[in-house]
């Protein structure tokens, strides 16, 4: 076991590198000037010179990388150009959103993808199963950001049960209450959920009719057991490591996934923090956050595959 966490971690520090470095340079190549856009395009060439120094930005790119990634290890983010104000203290005010705007999505992909795909398991090549797979690929179709207008306006415009947009905050003094926020958060939610759902409930259906197969469901079954006592109390406790498995990997992609609905909903969390300092050419925000959200991918994966081997030795076995 020691080798084989040895080995993940290394490979975790590996790709943390090599991630930060892929991002570095995709930002650094892009068109424009953070200094010109923060001055304005009547501003004077010296004007604009003298913030790109106050900035670093006329730093060798290799230097601004090692400062940047030593700031990393210590904590330090540094400075938006535009706000003024210190990345990490903006990253953490906007993942006080996003956190739990993704562990909702995930709450509601693993209940609905579980309910189904037991549901299609048990009812296998009748109406049942073909009627949940049809939905499921249908989900599967549906971008995101569509399926949210769409729940915008069934659920908003037309009977005005929740808000089109915008976050109330989540304590009194923000104007807000945890109840009104996580109200503010379904709709999101709910179409962050929708993909990741049917996905996982195809990829639990068909892990619950491999276990369906095994002997020890035939001998639970003629012991007199229900089908549903033998389906919720054997066979999906045995199914559980490929649906744990990408319920993880999923995590990391509502993760991610919260930029394009953040967005579409006004919610003022780390996507939309990124689509705004796209749009003012606020590169040492843009490159925090999506380092962080490439980083948070990283160690879900990595977690995920530690779980994995707890869960089963023989993939520990056969890595090492």
């Amino acid at each position: 076991m020691g080798l084989f966490l040895l080995k993940r971690l290394l490979t975790l520090m590996a790709t943390l590198l090599g991630a930060s470095a892929v991002v570095f340079l995709v930002l650094e190549i892009l068109p424009g000037n953070a200094a010109q856009m923060l001055m304005g395009p009547d501003a004077s060439p010296e004007a604009v010179a003298a913030l790109a120094t106050k900035l670093g930005l006329d730093q060798p790119a290799l230097q601004r990388y090692g400062d940047w990634i030593g700031g990393l290890l210590v904590g330090n983010m540094g400075e938006s150009y535009a706000y003024s104000t210190p990345v990490l203290d903006l990253v953490l005010e906007r993942l006080a959103l996003t956190i739990p705007l993704a562990l909702l999505a995930m709450l509601i992909t693993a209940v609905l993808a579980l309910l189904a795909g037991v549901y299609a398991a048990s009812r296998h090549n009748r109406w049942g199963d073909v009627g949940v797979m049809a939905l499921a690929q249908i989900g599967i179709a549906i971008p995101n950001f569509w399926f949210a207008i769409l729940l915008i306006l069934l659920f908003s415009v037309k009977l005005q049960w929740f808000s089109a947009g915008g976050f109330p905050g989540w304590t009194q003094a923000s104007g807000g209450s945890p109840l009104e926020a996580l109200k503010a958060l379904l709709l999101p939610a709910i179409a962050l959920a929708v993909v990741q759902a049917a996905i996982l409930a195809r990829i639990t259906r068909s892990a619950v009719l491999e276990v369906l197969r095994e002997d020890f469901v035939r001998t639970a079954r003629a012991k007199g057991l229900s089908q549903r006592a033998a389906l919720w109390g054997h066979v999906l406790r045995n199914a559980m490591i490929p649906v744990v498995t990408v319920m993880g990997l999923q995590f990391a992609s509502l993760l991610a996934g919260t930029i394009v609905v953040e967005n579409v909903f006004y919610l003022p969390g780390l996507g939309r923090l990124i689509f705004q300092s796209i749009s003012n050419r606020d590169l040492i925000v843009v490159r925090n956050c999506v380092m962080l959200l490439a980083a948070m991918v990283i160690v879900v994966n990595f977690v995920v595959d530690v779980l994995y081997a707890v869960i089963d030795p023989r993939v520990k076995a056969s890595d090492i």
